[in-house]
């Protein structure tokens, strides 16, 4: 019998607002964030032809995607975790690599958390998602987040999660400009005064212009000292402000990915095409955020 098949869809996570609220025991950084995920992501699968255990990368960014030595990247990490509580070994995995690797979309968290959601379903372990944020939480930061990827809050490290109950579908334009952020560099570009917690979140955010409304109160903690770093950021913001119909634009994560809200998904289309045609060396991308409720 051939391996199991299937695949896993691993959404790109945005990071709405990111507040830096303080610095905990351990040295990580407590955050309070508010992140949606998109239409666009890479993919997880089994792969019919590899051997047990092993994991193909493909895709238009596998070449840059420097994965660490077998069984300490996070899809290896996720494996291991399932195989523990399966007892099954894993399956051969292949990844197809759709998003710029180091880019402040949450891409490596996202790959771990639909490998998690993959194998759970291959060896009928039927975990919730809440279970498996839970094992998410001991592989990365990012990971719980992507397990639920849906729009949410989340304090901690990234794994205090509160779902949010009503949010509606964002049109986004998405903009990378190529160059890489090492995460642990930009929290390094930190430090006191800290943020505030974020705002009071109302019971329920009704329309985009409540969205927006809501997130001018916000700001990314992180989008100064990612700039500082890579100083093309700036330029996307530039170029992401100039867009007619633009709401907000911003830097998601640690960047250099940013983001523009727009009312309606043709202006941030031809935003995109824009954007694209002006500067075909940047990754740009129309995309939309899943609505909840």
């Amino acid at each position: 019998m051939g391996p199991a098949s299937g695949a896993e869809f691993a959404p790109a996570k945005i990071n709405l607002c990111l507040h830096v609220v303080g610095c905990r025991d351990d040295g990580f950084h407590e955050l309070d964030t508010l992140a949606v995920f998109v239409d666009l992501g890479d993919e997880v699968a089994i792969d019919p032809d590899g051997a047990p255990g092993s994991l193909i990368i493909a895709g238009p960014f596998a070449e840059h995607l420097a994965l660490e030595t077998s069984g300490s990247n996070l899809i290896d990490k996720a494996a291991a975790a399932i195989e523990r509580l399966s007892g099954q070994p894993p399956p051969p995995l292949r990844l197809t690599k759709a998003l710029p690797v180091a880019s402040g979309l949450g891409g490596g968290s996202a790959d771990a958390a639909a490998t998690l959601r993959l194998l759970d379903r291959v060896n009928s372990l039927g975990l919730a998602d809440e279970r498996l944020a839970e094992i998410g939480a001991s592989i990365g930061a990012d990971v719980p987040m992507c397990v639920h990827s849906r729009p949410l809050r989340a304090r901690g490290r990234g794994e205090a999660i509160e779902p949010i109950a009503s949010f509606p579908t964002l049109p986004l334009v998405l903009v990378n400009p190529g160059v890489a952020v090492e995460t642990r560099a930009v929290f390094a570009g930190i430090a006191a005064p800290y943020d505030d917690p974020l705002p009071d979140f109302p019971p329920a955010f009704e329309s985009i212009d409540a969205v927006v409304d809501w997130l001018k109160r916000t700001r990314n903690a992180l989008q100064s000292a990612a700039i500082n770093l890579a100083p093309a950021i700036e330029e996307v913001l530039a170029s992401l402000d100039a867009q007619p119909g633009a709401l907000l634009t911003r830097m998601s994560g640690s960047g250099a990915t940013c983001f523009a809200i727009f009312e309606d998904a043709d202006p941030a289309a031809a935003a995109a095409a824009e954007i694209a045609e002006n500067r075909p060396n940047w990754w740009t991308r129309a995309t939309v955020a899943a609505a909840a409720g």
